[in-house]
């Protein structure tokens, strides 16, 4: 199976102060891949590059038929139209839900495809009551985000982000804002979208998660790729000698 995600020698820094350094990754079709990582390692730092949201200084991400490269120096006025066919491609799910306060669940759900894809309204209702059917919340499309649990809030922007039809998902750290209780009702949605064949990358602190559902994890150290390993080889015999210490921590 080829690549569907390419990242080469990818670097970003702020300020003057590296975050990704050369990071090379290769995710294929249906992979589900979890990022890991200490605290400070660019683990969202990639994931917001991978989707556009940040820009990097230099480096390559191709995703399916779209490349971005940079080289230091470039301009970024030619970039423009590519990062929006990248941000077609990708749905993005983040640490707090994100839901607009004002609008119902099957109006946060409805909206950007109406708007920003022009999709039918009706067309659009009748596709968000599948996924809201999909994730659990058939039965709460009228409530508001004040009326939901903050599972139900997430699991309504992980269908909110389905609505855009992406080849690709990413999750930073989406159970992160959660009780303990309703950590496992969005992992569960993470884990049937896996078996619907969706790619997904995961930056998450949920190591049972990352045992239990992962293809690779890639464990990321001072902005480098230090290992990259199925979840078996991971936490039983990692090479790395940070990754031994960062599972010695959790584990």
């Amino acid at each position: 199976m080829s690549a569907h995600i390419s990242i080469e020698n990818l670097c970003k820094s702020f300020n003057g102060a590296p975050v990704l350094r050369n990071v090379n990754l290769e995710v294929k079709a249906s992979e589900l891949i979890v990022i890991i990582g200490p605290s400070g390692c660019g683990k969202s730092t990639l994931l917001r590059c991978m989707n556009g949201l940040e820009l990097f200084d230099s480096g390559k991400i191709c995703m399916g038929s779209i490349t971005l490269e940079r080289h230091e120096g470039s301009k970024t006025g030619d970039l423009n139209s590519r990062l929006r066919s990248l941000r077609e491609e990708v749905g993005m799910v983040f640490q707090s839900f994100n839901l607009f306060p004002h609008l119902t669940l099957i109006q946060n759900v409805t909206k950007a495809p109406v708007v920003v894809k022009g999709m039918d309204r009706k067309t659009a209702e009748e596709k968000a009551k599948e996924l809201l059917d999909k994730v659990g919340l058939g039965d709460r499309i009228d409530y508001y985000p004040s009326q939901l649990s903050g599972g139900q809030q997430q699991r309504g922007a992980i269908a909110r982000a389905l609505m855009m039809s992406p080849r690709v998902m990413l999750y930073d750290e989406p159970t992160s804002a959660l009780d303990p209780s309703l950590v496992n009702e969005v992992l569960q949605i993470m884990r049937k979208l896996d078996e619907d064949g969706l790619t997904q990358i995961v930056v998450t602190h949920e190591m049972r998660f990352a045992r239990d559902a992962a293809d690779r994890i890639i464990f990321l150290s001072e902005g480098e790729v230090v290992e990259d390993a199925g979840p078996e080889r991971f936490f039983t015999s990692p090479k790395d000698p940070r990754a031994r210490e960062f599972i010695r921590s959790y584990l």
